[in-house]
């Protein structure tokens, strides 16, 4: 396994890769000094390819992922993994929209999101609850990620921002 870090303005994030995929993120809330791994590892080109694709996200520049993602086990999996990212950069789905795209249910698509181990790359902060609740998030500190990755992508009004959190 290969990890590498990248400070962005949610945080810390650890990249997980091996030599043919992104296997993981996570947005790390610990201190910095607890933080297992730091730097790119050269040898990586993985992990260098998405810490550029996170930055360019970041800054603006970069609203698609390109990157070889460690495959899902199932088929259903994979069906779910492509409609949480079929929500393109700005927008919001709320899980029961997301799943009427595939012929699923809302919790199959809240599992997916709950367990995805590549949060931003495969966008489940741009999953909400119905009537346009915020919903839930299990990367970085929760909600309040979320809501930053939101705004960032300026999916809601920063007033809303603000009224929320």
């Amino acid at each position: 396994m290969i990890h590498a870090t990248f400070p962005s303005p949610i945080g810390m994030i650890l990249v997980d890769c091996d030599e043919d995929h992104l296997r993981a993120i996570n947005i790390i809330t610990a201190p910095a000094e607890d933080i297992p791994y730091r730097g790119t590892q050269a040898s990586s080109r993985i992990a260098r390819a998405a810490i550029e694709q996170l930055s360019a996200y970041f800054n603006g520049s970069l609203t698609t992922f390109d990157l070889p993602l460690q495959p899902v086990s199932s088929a259903r999996g994979e069906a779910l993994r492509q409609a949480i990212c079929a929500i393109p950069f700005g927008q919001m789905m709320s899980y029961g929209a997301v799943a009427r795209m595939i012929g699923s249910g809302p919790r199959a698509i809240g599992q997916a999101c709950r367990r995805n181990p590549l949060p931003i790359i495969v966008p489940c902060h741009r999953v909400t609850a119905a009537a346009g609740a915020i919903g839930n998030y299990s990367g970085g500190n929760g909600v309040e990620t979320k809501l930053k990755l939101l705004r960032h992508e300026r999916a809601i009004e920063n007033t809303l921002f603000e009224s929320i959190g």
